[in-house]
């Protein structure tokens, strides 16, 4: 047998009983069916085969969710911050005793290739480790004395939470965003992308076997014009954590406008490497191909625009290109598998649609621009040369294995192509000058920016973007900022005078 057959034994044994039982909703620590009754199908990528039947949740589904959430809020709030530490810690601990059925799951529900999944579920475990070791001191404050008052200032979870997660990479993002509010002291609602909604069930199945309350993680599957748009506008949510299209967020936003949420959005994003002459080639090279045509160029911070100073253009263009036509499509679960298919057939229409755009606007498809296969979603990994900053290609998010190829001749026109999209989540610069990189990366219109390097996640560092792609910071203290509110007390230091009225 051979190691893919193996994988897929493996993987469809994991997920056999899901057939069975369908993807339930779990709400405060039951299994349910949506309140209608109504299901829908969930196929894999990969040949399009039937893998569940999933819960089609509506507004009944959200409010008994939120409710039990709100019920569930003062047990988990006034839990100490080292109970909590503890529980969060097993939750790690049953993460990666799991880790191979998430992976499997994962490929086989999103498409993703082996290669990253294997890597998604310990950085998950990850995660909730990072932030388990944060929630002792999560109401932490200061100590801002003036001449008749000692200032303190002290956070509180700010209640029951709404977390809508993409279809992407959907564990490791699930985590991302549930382990800090859970660590705060917030109590979770979460509707998973319909898409890919299996590996969600696993986790919060991981969460209750760890000890978490009953009610203190809820999840609700379900479409967003339904679900989703019943959790925005629910008053007993206090905020929603969303990643997603930047459109979807414009909605969100709206509908969460008459109970005054607060909101947290990663958005979508169109990023530029830029690459000057006096880079190391090589390097950027490696870096640029990793950020695009990895995780089947599904990822937010994927840099989806190269922008080549054009003394280096040609030969650049022309290792890239032998490159990019090397890369491995096939089944996810193939160790050997460089990408997989996109995640639906509506994704997949979206994706292909732009290799006609790119010839309309008069671009050059150097390589792919066409399907792989005859089953699944499979695309051949594109590039788009000739391009110019007009082109659609080039400044709207294709979200695929899609590079957009651009040229320039100074650093001031590098700056203007990079900046002219509605979008600034990341930007990835290449540039032995030191100053060079200092003046640029102060100009360039990200949120994030890495220097002589692809992205590389660190826990501690802010994670958002400007313009469309987000509002907020995830990471670090960060995260705290948006599932916490400051509580300022000032306590009188002694009898100072206090002005009077009506003697």
């Amino acid at each position: 047998m051979s190691d893919l057959d193996a994988n897929i034994a493996k993987a469809e044994a994991y997920l056999a009983r899901y057939k069975d039982t369908g993807v339930l909703n779990r709400i405060a620590g039951e299994d349910r069916p949506a309140a209608s009754g109504q299901t829908f199908d969930n196929a894999s990528p990969v040949d399009e085969v039937f893998l569940c039947k999933v819960a089609q949740s509506g507004p009944e589904d959200i409010d008994a969710a939120a409710r039990a959430a709100h019920a569930a809020f003062p047990e988990w709030r006034d839990m100490t911050g080292v109970n909590r530490k503890k529980i969060l810690h097993k939750i790690a601990d049953a993460i990666e005793a799991r880790a191979e059925e998430i992976a499997f799951a994962e490929c086989l529900d999103t498409g993703q290739a082996l290669r990253f999944m294997q890597k998604a579920a310990l950085r998950g475990a990850e995660n909730f480790r990072f932030f388990a070791d944060r929630a002792p001191s999560a109401r932490d404050g200061q100590t801002l004395p003036s001449p008749t008052l000692m200032n303190i200032t002290t956070r509180v979870p700010i209640g029951p939470v709404g977390v809508i997660t993409p279809w992407n990479t959907p564990f490791m993002l699930s985590t991302w965003k549930i382990a800090p509010a859970l660590a705060a002291g917030c109590t979770v609602v979460h509707k998973p992308a319909e898409f890919s909604p299996i590996t969600a069930r696993i986790l919060c199945e991981i969460a209750e076997e760890a000890g978490l309350p009953p009610g203190a993680w809820n999840l609700v599957n379900g479409f967003g014009e339904d679900a989703g748009r019943a959790l925005t506008e629910h008053p007993m949510i206090k905020a929603i954590a969303f990643v997603g299209e930047s459109k979807t967020g414009s909605m969100i936003m709206k509908q969460g406008a008459d109970t005054l949420k607060r909101v947290h959005f990663e958005l979508g994003g169109k990023n530029p490497v830029i690459v000057f002459d006096d880079a190391d080639l090589d390097r950027a090279l490696d870096a640029a191909i990793f950020m695009i045509y990895s995780l089947n160029g599904e990822r937010c911070t994927s840099s989806s625009r190269l922008l080549l100073q054009s003394n280096i253009a040609d030969d650049f263009i022309e290792k890239l290109t032998a490159r990019v036509n090397n890369i491995r499509v096939g089944h996810p679960l193939d160790p050997e598998t460089e990408i997989g298919p996109l995640i639906h057939k509506t994704h997949y229409d979206k994706v292909t649609s732009y290799f006609e755009i790119a010839k309309l606007d008069g671009a050059t498809i150097a390589c792919g621009g066409e399907r792989v296969g005859e089953k699944g979603f499979f695309v051949r990994p594109t590039l788009f040369t000739g391009a110019s900053q007009q082109m659609r290609i080039a400044t709207e998010e294709i979200f695929g294995p899609v590079l957009t190829a651009l040229t320039f001749d100074t650093e001031e026109e590098a700056l203007e192509i990079a900046n002219a999209v509605e979008y600034g989540l990341t930007g990835y610069v290449w540039t032995n000058d030191l100053t060079r990189a200092l003046r640029f990366t102060d100009k360039l219109e990200a949120g994030m920016i890495w220097v002589n390097s692809e992205n590389v996640r660190h826990l501690p560092t802010p994670f958002g973007g400007v313009k469309a792609s987000g509002i907020g910071r995830d990471g670090g203290d960060w995260s705290f900022e948006f599932y916490m509110e400051q509580k300022h007390i000032g306590l009188a230091l002694g009898q100072h005078k206090i002005p009077q009225l009506g003697l």
